[in-house]
């Protein structure tokens, strides 16, 4: 195959201006960076290197880690070179390295070509054992033959044995002068401590899609071909951020497209699905229409994309609709083109973060089914189903506001970020119709056993279900974070709340959303003392009670009353439990109603009715009750 004439230097030397006939040599191989210039992505790794060798700063180890294919063992060879530079007037390390094989010094071509005498190359993967490193220890005693450095290479060097590691750090710590040592691995957390504090670290950063794009367009062009943007960009975002993945995928089309990539002939060679075509049927998943997202997915897998690429192209647009959503266009500045970036710009107008949220999730579960499941095809069709049913499925806050009673109120766009002019505490009643109806007590028996130590208490048993949900009510307004605490203070003037009993003090914590609190503080607690005067509080744990209540509790008032309280817990009993004194407050209530004449001519009219709930009648009297009957 004939050699065509290339503008960036081939790892062997050879001037661009040759033209014969040899084997053919990858990309990967054939663009290998020669220089520091050369190496892509990469700048903080070469600025350091460049002014520690301008300095005569040199290590005597270097750790380079990354993923796989970012020029770990190139840069490597490239470090050696330039410990070994050596022409007529240099004769000492330096990193201005030539690109011109004319003015290549009396070792770059060995070195970069792994056969130079000095420079020795092991793969620790296969030879991982302590007489491998034994022969590296013994022969650096041993000045190098004709360098000025005796470096040794070891690619994957987390694969040493224990014991390898062991015999290498007295040698790592204190070589030979002689001797310089360059380590490359991609699982550094595998790598002892011991021996990363002897070297100096580089980690080789992934190389991001536009500048992978750009340095494919260049190698395009060097080779005669043509490929258009958008076809480089996936290549680019198939490669992720390793140069020798998306040269060997370049590599690939090339081949394929007989030297004209385009975009469609991409899709088709990786399996990958049109980005628009995933946008439409995103925009059928949100708007419920089940059957026509799976004609739509069927339709992209006779055109050959995985059922499991077209979930991920779906997750990954999901991300960048809410990364718009979150941060504004910028975050879009990635995308593949600009009508990716408009299409994930209006779903983000459109959606909203809790939206966006549970289809990010519910596609990385649909993402995992479809990789286990016998049928792919099938899997990802029953994640599609899911999704369509449940785009119009209220959130967590409009079902707790119709469990309450009130109107779901349509969705809200979300907020802009609140700037200092702009942000104002907000009342109680901004938030006061978001608490979850707390279920009615039960009415007629009131005798429900005993509540903790104390058995004359008439205790009330807990909804654990109610109590679940109370739990996640309280985690969504994290009070402990001083943003949602700033937001729910309650403001009458400027001032914090007194509370003046302990029953105003439960009503504070419910106004602050911590219902967990408020319902272990009703039920399951004791007051003993309630002093305002001194601001202190007495409780007597019952059964069921956390040790922790007291110190909540005081946090908590602490926190959200004009004062500083003091709660302490003590043994002697005290008063019944809010939620008992209610409860048998309840009870008499009821049997007073049911001695009111004409509630009683109605249960005796109809005998298999009992009393479901009272209602109080806005300005009626106590004598004008309204009583609310329900038939057996």
């Amino acid at each position: 195959m004939t050699q065509k004439k290339t503008g960036i230097m081939a790892s062997d030397g050879t001037p661009a201006s040759e033209t014969t006939t040899k084997p053919y040599v990858v990309l990967a191989r054939k663009y290998r960076p020669q220089t520091f210039d050369d190496l892509i992505g990469q700048d903080a790794m070469v600025a350091t290197l460049s002014n520690a060798f301008e300095q005569g700063r040199i290590a005597q180890g270097y750790m380079l880690t990354g993923v796989r294919g970012v020029g770990k063992t190139t840069t490597a060879r490239i470090i050696a070179r330039a410990l070994n530079f050596e022409v007529d007037g240099v004769s000492k390390p330096t990193v201005r390295l030539p690109t011109d094989p004319a003015a290549f010094g009396r070792h770059c071509r060995e070195i970069m070509e792994s056969r130079h005498a000095d420079v020795i190359e092991m793969d620790a993967a296969s030879n991982t054992g302590i007489d491998n490193v034994r022969e590296i220890i013994e022969s650096a005693r041993y000045r190098p033959l004709v360098a000025r450095y005796k470096v040794y290479i070891i690619d994957e060097v987390h694969m040493l044995s224990k014991a390898a590691f062991n015999a290498l750090l007295k040698t790592l710590e204190e070589p030979p002068e002689h001797v310089k040592f360059i380590f490359a691995t991609t699982e550094i957390r595998k790598v002892p401590v011991t021996v990363l504090s002897r070297c100096q670290r580089f980690d080789l950063r992934r190389v991001d899609v536009p500048q992978l794009s750009q340095h494919f367009k260049k190698i395009t062009k060097e080779e005669g071909a043509s490929a258009e943007d958008e076809a480089l960009m996936l290549i680019a975002r198939a490669a992720g951020g390793s140069v020798r993945d998306g040269l060997s995928i370049l590599d690939q089309a090339i081949a394929f497209t007989n030297g004209e990539v385009k975009a469609a002939d991409v899709r088709a060679m990786l399996g990958l699905a049109d980005r628009g075509r995933i946008f439409d049927l995103l925009d059928l998943l949100f708007a419920g229409r089940a059957g026509d997202a799976i004609n739509a997915l069927s339709a992209l897998h006779r055109d050959g994309a995985e059922p499991v690429q077209v979930l991920t192209d779906l997750s990954e647009a999901v991300h960048l609709a809410t990364r718009i959503k979150a941060v504004g266009a910028e975050a879009a500045r990635d995308a593949l083109s600009a009508e990716e970036q408009r299409r994930a710009g209006s779903v983000a107008e459109r959606l909203s973060v809790p939206l966006l949220s549970r289809a990010w999730q519910m596609l990385l579960k649909g993402i995992e089914e479809v990789g286990r499941a016998p049928s792919p095809i099938a899997a990802a069709e029953m994640v599609l189903i899911r999704m369509a049913y449940t785009a119009d499925l209220p959130g967590p806050e409009e079902v707790i506001k119709a469990l309450g009673g009130e109107s779901v109120p349509a969705r809200r766009a979300a907020p802009a970020p609140a700037t200092a002019d702009t942000a104002a505490p907000r009342s109680q009643s901004d938030y006061g119709d978001r608490a979850p109806a707390i279920p009615s007590a039960a009415t007629g028996d009131t005798d429900q056993g005993s509540v903790g130590e104390d058995p004359g208490f008439a205790g009330g048993g807990l909804d654990e279900s109610w109590l679940e949900s109370a739990e996640g009510f309280s985690d969504e307004f994290d009070t402990d974070d001083p943003a949602n605490a700033s937001d729910l203070m309650p403001v009458s003037g400027g001032l914090r709340p007194d509370p003046g009993s302990f029953e105003e003090a439960l009503d504070i914590i419910g106004q602050h959303r911590d219902l967990k609190l408020k319902v272990f503080l009703e039920e399951h607690v004791s007051l003993v003392k309630f002093d305002r005067a001194t601001h202190s509080i007495e409780l007597h744990l019952l059964q069921g009670a956390p040790p922790t209540i007291a110190n909540e509790l005081r946090e908590r008032l602490n926190q959200w009353t004009s004062h500083h309280w003091m709660v302490a817990l003590s043994k002697s009993p005290g008063a019944p439990p809010v939620a008992v004194v209610r409860r048998e407050r309840q009870a008499a209530e009821l049997e007073r109603l049911k001695a009111h004449p004409t509630v009683a001519a109605a249960l005796r009219a109809f005998p298999d009715a009992e009393i479901a709930a009272v209602r109080p009648i806005d300005g009626a009297t106590d004598e004008d009750d309204d009583t609310g009957t329900r038939t057996g």
